[in-house]
């Protein structure tokens, strides 16, 4: 575990950005992000918005770990990675993909507020057909269906050899109820789990009931890459690291996290610098033959110039991390 710094030296080595997103994405049109320097390089601390700081503090782990610790040592220098299509009009689908160079799977997000099914099959449908049928292609929900309506979108969306479904439903015992209504109903769509692993107190329990094939896991949420080598380890199922909507610089750790995976059968979600109209790296961690390459991101000084966050937003993150820092320091949020 890294020693916590002290948060006035952390506070000293702080920029926070505002980088414009390409398309909406999440329900973001701008995306927030404090970075850090240390030591070791840097480090990225980007809970969404809404997170409430006890969660929030282990991303704060995680970009603490960035500035300050040695990710473990890869297996691999490079890693592959998906090509990622908002809740976009099938329409759009192919300037989307057109961002995700030499990417051969891709992973289109489903169950959007205020779209209906029939959006998500005209979707899906498009990326199919832009890709080919040698192309993998996953769905995300981010638990916006019932068990009711999971069964039913998939059984629809089965049409297209899904890869599998993530996060169909919000609950853990929501994605075993599914997993059970699939197999009765002869619906051959594998379940990944992503909010239940990130967002727990508890992520080895989706594995424990059963709930999931894949295990979805993401560097800050899960607090640093140790952490989630550790989580994937204790779950024993196969996993894919995806972005947390990060820079480049969050990017890079989770790379690191997927290099240093024992196994890696699944290409991962890391592919989503593409969705920023500017990041912070001269050198933005962009797949170039659907691959990333294992290293640090540097920001570049224009670049956190020119996307400097307004002066009350900035004072907004700086305080949050305090908070956070303050939690940690009594042993919540590690």
């Amino acid at each position: 575990m890294t020693t916590l710094p002290p948060v006035d030296e952390l506070l000293a080595r702080t920029h926070v950005v505002a980088l414009p997103m390409r398309v909406r994405f999440r329900g973001v049109d701008v995306r927030e992000a404090l970075l850090l320097e240390g030591p070791s390089g840097w480090g990225e601390f980007s809970p969404f918005v809404e997170y409430a700081d006890p969660e929030s503090a282990r991303w704060l782990s995680a970009a603490i770990e960035g500035a300050y610790a040695v990710w473990p040592a890869p297996v691999r220098d490079a890693v592959p990675v998906n090509a990622t299509v908002p809740a976009v009009g099938p329409d759009r689908v192919p300037e989307v993909l057109a961002r995700f160079d030499g990417c051969t799977t891709a992973k289109v997000k489903v169950a959007e507020r205020g779209q209906t099914l029939d959006d998500d099959v005209d979707r899906v449908a498009a990326v199919r057909s832009a890709m080919g049928p040698s192309a993998r292609v996953r769905v995300d929900a981010n638990g916006g269906w019932d068990v009711e309506t999971a069964t039913e979108a998939l059984r629809r969306l089965t049409a297209f050899d899904l890869e599998y479904a993530e996060q169909p439903c919000a609950t853990v015992e929501e994605l075993v109820e599914l997993r059970t209504a699939l197999a009765r109903n002869g619906i051959d769509v594998p379940i990944a789990a992503d909010e239940s692993i990130r967002k727990a107190e508890d992520p080895i329990r989706v594995a424990r009931l059963g709930a999931a094939d894949v295990v979805v896991v993401k560097v800050a949420p899960l607090g640093g890459v140790a952490a989630a080598l550790e989580v994937v380890a204790a779950c024993g199922l196969p996993a894919v690291v995806s972005s947390a909507l990060d820079t480049s610089v969050g990017i890079a750790a989770g790379v690191a996290l997927a290099a240093a995976l024992p196994e890696l059968d699944h290409a991962c979600g890391l592919g989503t610098v593409g969705l920023f109209e500017r990041d912070v790296s001269a050198a933005p961690l962009r797949p170039a033959g659907g691959l990333l390459t294992a290293g640090r991101a540097v920001p570049d000084p224009e670049a956190l110039f020119a996307l400097a966050a307004p002066p009350d937003r900035q004072q907004w993150w700086r305080d949050r991390l305090v908070r956070c820092h303050a939690l940690l320091a009594r042993g919540s949020g590690r």
